[in-house]
């Protein structure tokens, strides 16, 4: 059973981890849009970001569950490929991306439009490319919104039940990741180990808000 424990976790981390670096590399050029660009379908964009902020869990879960399923275009498109999507990791890490976008997606946003254009005009001023500047100085002024950006969606990442029970079920060393083993063991009656579970990502969620908060902290106080 400790062996169990220890393999759901690092398999809820371990999604976690890969989640939140795939949002990392996503989020940063779509917020940059969204705060800066003034393109047409801006608002239409910023709507199916936000959207799992409201939409219940379950329901992405279901239709990434459709999508990925032989009897769908996409699905029976990968099987044939040998990729299976549901009831996988794989299938995991897509809806947990899909899921946890607006966690990343929006401290970002928040952190570019406080952003002065002024220093990014000077940048190419001073002719360094978009990309050094996005680079040397815009990233190094938004570092806030990043650490709030990646500790959001690795927490949200951590805690999220609905999308995962959909499109992964409750398969040992495959899907089972934390949340789902506290509800299986709360259905089973094992409180017991119902509590090592939560109370375990409890502590381990508080940690990292703590430390990144102090952090925070310390490095405003040193601005001032």
């Amino acid at each position: 059973m400790e062996s169990e424990f220890i393999a759901t976790m690092m398999l809820t981390f371990k999604l976690a981890s890969i989640t939140t670096f795939i949002l990392l590399i996503i989020a940063i050029p779509l917020a940059w849009v969204l705060a800066f660009s003034k393109i047409r379908f801006k608002s239409i964009i910023e709507t199916i970001v936000s959207m799992p902020l409201v939409l219940p869990p379950s329901v992405l879960g279901f239709y990434l569950l459709l999508a990925f399923s032989p009897s769908s275009g996409i699905g029976s498109f990968l099987i044939d490929h040998g990729i299976r999507l549901a009831f996988s990791f794989e299938g995991l890490v897509i809806g947990s991306v899909l899921f946890s976008l607006p966690f990343m997606v929006h401290p970002i946003q928040a952190a570019l439009s406080q952003v002065p254009l002024s220093i990014i005009e000077a940048s190419y001023t001073l002719g360094k490319s978009p990309l050094i500047t996005a680079l040397r100085v815009v990233l190094p002024s938004i570092r806030h919104g990043l650490i709030s950006g990646i500790v959001l969606a690795f927490a949200h990442t951590v805690g999220e039940f609905g999308v995962i029970l959909m499109i992964g079920g409750n398969i040992p060393g495959e899907t089972r990741v934390a949340s789902i083993a506290i509800y299986d063991e709360v259905e089973s009656l094992n409180y017991a180990m119902a509590h090592q579970y939560a109370l375990t990502l409890f502590v381990v969620t508080f940690a990292i808000l703590l430390l990144v908060y102090t952090l925070n902290k310390k490095s405003l106080g040193g601005i001032r």
